[in-house]
């Protein structure tokens, strides 16, 4: 791109968005010191909150690390570079603006409430670097990132690099919620406080709160049909690196904050590995026997697919479970012998995966109260057996609240 073609490019990006409170400096983006207080009157001041009705007004949207944006006019176009934020903007009906380059979970979860996902995907990282051309070629309105993640996928990105993406291209708006990395040292938000967030930001107030009354329901549901606390199976949670084959296992425990268990959490779930046998790295099939759990889950074990994107249920079963089967101490698991090893889900989840995330976990915990699961039919189960409403789903993504 041309030098005279970035000036005129900043010039127009200047005209669309204004900081409010937004410091660059010290090594990190650092967000606005009223981020909390700003949250409620933003909202309000915001106007009308679907972009349907919403005006030209300006207004403004704060989170930190950023810090508060004003926006002159509600974002036409946007960049996602992870799963959470992308999924966010989908489900606030924000589909048509996307301009794909990133890191996604599975799209078929999507496929199953309407929203045709993108093939076409850009790659903006490649190689241990991040190509500053795809943010120019796919010029977003607003990229949604926390600022702070690219200089951990690459050491060369710097401060300057994020300052030209933010001065010729678009405003970065986001917060990684999916986990704590080595950089966060500002409010880390839950799912659904990031996802408010952003709903200020396309003056989708409306969707928001839909979305957040479905998840409350479905949650408020399982929980009701839970058995209590103190009779749940605890869960092996291996991470997807994980070899059967080889006898290695990578074990994980669930309690940490962040997005990426957040169906664990909201569904009281217990881990069967203690901090101190995660901190002790790769075990062995003697060291799983040990502590023997019901339930074996493979982290991000959905990851699977076929060519036509659809879960792989037979590459799972011969990647996870066979070489249990196999083997003299593996086949003493409680969990090989129960058939308990399943999938599990994406780090990558939003809102929208979420819901299929939290009844897939239901469905593992307790499959007499809520259904067997089944590796060959997943993410498709009986429609008397889905705890949430797809079309439901569907019409709060197309703007149909009558619900």
């Amino acid at each position: 791109m041309s030098d005279e073609a970035i000036g005129q490019n900043a010039l127009t990006r200047r005209n669309y968005v204004k900081y409010g409170g937004a410091v660059v400096g010290g090594g990190l983006l650092t967000g606005c010191a009223s981020d909390d207080a700003s949250v409620t009157s933003t909202t309000e001041s915001a106007g009308p909150t679907t972009g349907e009705t919403a005006t030209n007004a300006s207004y403004e949207a704060c989170i930190e690390p950023v810090g508060c944006l004003t926006f002159e006019a509600v974002p036409e176009t946007w960049m996602a570079i992870t799963g959470p934020w992308a999924d966010m903007a989908i489900a606030l009906g924000r589909r048509d603006g996307f301009q794909p380059a990133g890191w996604y979970g599975p799209s078929y979860f999507f496929d199953r409430v309407g929203v045709e996902w993108p093939t076409d995907a850009g790659a903006p990282y490649s190689d241990g670097k991040w190509d500053a051309e795809v943010f120019y070629e796919l010029d977003p309105d607003v990229i949604l990132t926390d600022p702070n993640y690219f200089a951990v996928n690459d050491r060369s990105w710097d401060d300057s690099d994020t300052r030209e993406i933010t001065d010729n291209v678009a405003p970065f708006f986001g917060s990684t919620v999916y986990r704590r990395l080595p950089y966060h040292d500002y409010r880390f938000y839950t799912l659904y406080e990031a996802f408010e967030r952003l709903a200020v930001l396309f003056r989708e107030r409306e969707r928001y709160e839909a979305f957040a009354a479905l998840f409350e329901e479905l949650r408020a549901e399982i929980r009701s049909r839970l058995p209590p606390e103190n009779e749940r199976p605890e869960i092996g949670l291996l991470n997807f690196g994980s070899s059967p084959s080889e006898g290695t296992f990578s074990p994980m425990t669930i309690g940490a904050v962040g997005s990426e268990m957040k169906q664990y959490r909201d569904l009281g779930i217990t881990s069967a590995f203690s901090s101190e046998t995660v901190a002790s790295g790769e075990i062995d099939y003697e060291q799983l026997l040990e502590v023997d759990p019901e339930i074996i889950v493979i982290h991000i074990g959905i990851r699977l697919t076929t060519d036509d994107g659809e879960f792989d249920g037979r590459a799972f079963t011969d990647r996870f479970v066979r070489p249990f089967d196999s083997h003299p101490i593996g086949s003493q698991l409680t969990a090989v012998q129960e058939g308990n090893i399943y999938p599990g889900g994406s780090f990558q989840q939003g809102p929208i995966a979420n819901l299929f995330q939290t009844e897939m976990a239901a469905r593992q915990l307790a499959p007499t109260e809520f259904g067997e699961f089944d590796r060959t039919r997943f993410p498709d189960i009986p429609a008397n057996e889905r705890l949430f409403d797809r079309q439901r789903v569907a019409d709060v993504i197309d703007g149909d609240f009558s619900q």
